[in-house]
């Protein structure tokens, strides 16, 4: 069924009685060309991309809860493409235009809100680093602008611009950054990848995958086994535990990121705001909450709850740009499990075990990299090498010398 003003019209004026389910429940079969581990935002645009650009169909994604229970339902909706360095600005930036016609390419309503990302800046030495970024930005596309204080204060009259700490000096603005609706968006892809064939296997947890004469050649689930051509590893947080059942370790620690909602309030965001000097961002939702969120708690855990040292933290950041608002209620907060790489950027890469192919270490980018996480995955599965934007994203990176230091903060993923 493809979705339209007229057919919500008609199945308005007849009982809405016509729609149909938006995926199926299949059983499991024997065998598929590819099995993807992990039903996030990740692996279902992989599905998707793969059936729909490259025509493989015979896929599997394996998801041990239900769609929408791990980081894809669980983060602040962000979308922007401000890095830096060659190795990650160019893929964001391809994310960002797929962001731009995803709802049109897969027939659903994702929500996609480009109203803009401003990064403030308080001091000389950050006005420095953030026109470099602004550069390297430009040089690959994207859109960038360097605003002053005035036209900040058009945008955004409620902040302090005077603190005593943290004097708001300008900031790095991208007008197509903004904010997505992240539900829709694995509904639309899971809609889109099921529509053209692609099995989603929900309460289907991976418990081993099998190994033959150095080849991964299926997976043992908790709905049986199932054999594969290729199995595609891309389950967030929890990729180390994955990766350990096929005898590999990861440059990956998993943490918790926490994020927050207020009570719903009239508009007065108008886009997303990041603070420059600490670790806070937040945005309006659609229903008028404020949508914020700062650092990792720190510690390794698979929990997805946080703890109150850093809810203090983060409000803290909130509080030193915009102080309007410690009058808001805190509605709701919740963690999610972040892959943090070594090198603070991600990997889409084969491994040394023949049929075996990893899509992790996200650190804080993983919902905003979404439609290019799965489009240059997909590529990769289907033709074994990587797509142009993905080509520095290989594991075995940290041997050749090679890491994509991003926030130059080297082999603490803590702070990347």
């Amino acid at each position: 069924m493809r979705y339209s003003a007229w057919q919500i019209l008609k199945e308005g004026l007849t009982g809405n009685k016509g729609w149909k389910p938006v995926w199926r429940e299949p059983e499991p079969k024997a065998e598929y060309d590819i099995v993807i581990i992990g039903g996030g935002g990740h692996g279902l645009s992989t599905a998707y991309y793969l059936a729909k650009e490259f025509g493989v169909t015979n896929v599997a994604v394996v998801e041990k809860g239900w769609l929408g229970s791990g980081n894809i339902g669980r983060n602040t909706t962000i979308i922007r493409s401000n890095y830096l360095l060659e190795g990650n600005q160019p893929f964001y930036e391809h994310s960002l235009k797929l962001w731009e016609g995803l709802e049109q390419d897969f027939n659903y309503n994702a929500m996609v809100s480009q109203r803009g990302i401003l990064n403030l800046i308080h001091s000389d030495p950050q006005r420095d680093a953030f026109a470099r970024r602004a550069n390297a930005m430009r040089l690959s596309g994207a859109d960038a602008e360097l605003l002053d204080r005035e036209g900040i204060a058009k945008m955004c009259p409620f902040l302090d611009f005077d603190n005593a700490r943290f004097p708001i000096q300008g900031a790095l603005w991208q007008p197509r950054g903004g904010t997505v609706r992240h539900d829709a968006v694995a509904w639309g892809y899971a809609r889109g990848a099921d529509e053209r064939g692609v099995d989603i296997l929900q309460n289907c947890e991976v418990t081993g995958i099998d190994i033959e004469g150095g080849r991964a050649v299926g997976v043992q689930t908790s709905r049986g086994s199932i054999r594969a051509k290729k199995i595609a590893m891309c389950v967030a947080g929890s990729s180390s535990r994955v990766a350990a059942m096929a005898g590999m370790r990861l440059p990956i620690e998993s943490h918790v990121l926490q994020a927050f909602v207020s009570e719903g309030l009239k508009p007065v965001i108008p886009g997303v705001i990041t603070f420059g000097a600490g670790h806070f961002y937040v945005s309006q939702s659609d229903k008028g909450g404020l949508v914020f969120g700062g650092d990792i708690d720190g510690y390794n855990t698979y929990a997805q709850r946080g703890n109150l040292p850093v809810v203090e933290d983060v409000c803290e950041g909130g509080m030193a740009i915009m102080p309007m608002i410690g009058r808001a209620r805190l509605l709701r907060m919740w963690g999610g499990i972040m892959d943090m790489s070594m090198d603070g950027s991600p990997f889409i890469t084969k491994t040394d075990t023949p049929g075996l192919y990893f899509n992790g270490g996200w650190c804080y980018g993983g919902f905003k990299a979404t439609p290019a996480s799965g489009f240059c995955y997909a590529h990769l599965l289907a033709k074994d090498e990587p797509h142009e934007v993905a080509t520095a994203f290989r594991l075995d990176r940290f041997m050749r010398g090679a890491p994509i230091d991003e926030k130059g903060q080297g082999a603490q993923p803590n702070l990347h």
